[in-house]
């Protein structure tokens, strides 16, 4: 079947034909300098809200110097967020009291952590599961519900806990290499849909012989 339409705001269409406002292809509803989604990654609340960018991440502002970026086919669950780089305050001096914001001519360029937090491609991140400042996410990773994640996180990993952890891989090192090497994401939508038996029932092999 084909893929889901990427320009849709909202890709699920309800029983009734309604559509389900709850879930959201993400770079269809924010526009915000700083955070960056790939096509058919999606975010889910049971909340929706109003602003979805303040919603996933509420340090996140204009003026901030990290990025957030999203690869393509995420997976969003309600309560997830990301605590990007400018909620961090300095700890090299005395206090991390944070006097610069409260000085307009300061403010602008005062920033003591300016780390990107990235996303890689399929990466699924569960229910209120946290993302910390300068966080690196590798391709196909599941990251569990409440999960509190920093650092970086390799490719197709499962992680869960608090501090977060990787408590196995998804696949074999060599299955990983494979599935890195086929990036399956970025194919033409086509191709992508006719892998989808492939991508569902883990059929290595049928998803090489699609390749490009």
């Amino acid at each position: 079947m084909p893929l889901p339409d990427a320009s849709r705001r909202y890709p699920i269409t309800l029983p009734d034909g309604t559509d389900h406002a709850g879930t959201v292809f993400l770079n269809r509803v924010i526009d915000h300098p700083r955070f960056r989604a790939g096509d058919y990654s999606y975010a889910s609340d049971f909340d929706p809200p109003a602003d979805w960018a303040a919603r996933l991440a509420p340090y996140l502002f204009a003026t901030s110097a990290e990025m957030l970026t999203l690869g393509r086919f995420c997976q969003i669950a309600h309560g997830v967020r990301f605590i990007t780089a400018s909620a961090n305050h300095a700890m090299d001096g005395i206090s991390c009291f944070p006097f610069p914001v409260f000085d307009p001519v300061q403010m602008a360029s005062y920033q003591p952590d300016r780390r990107d937090t990235v996303i890689g491609h399929d990466v699924w991140i569960g229910y209120g599961a946290m993302i910390l400042p300068g966080a690196r996410i590798g391709n196909g990773a599941i990251i569990g519900a409440g999960a509190v994640v920093r650092g970086t996180v390799p490719a197709y990993a499962v992680v869960t806990g608090n501090p977060g952890q990787v408590i196995r891989f998804r696949f074999d090192p060599d299955t990983v290499a494979t599935l890195q090497t086929l990036a399956w994401w970025d194919w033409p939508t086509d191709r992508i849909a006719r892998a989808e038996p492939a991508l569902l029932s883990g059929d290595i092999d049928h998803l090489a012989r699609l390749s490009p």
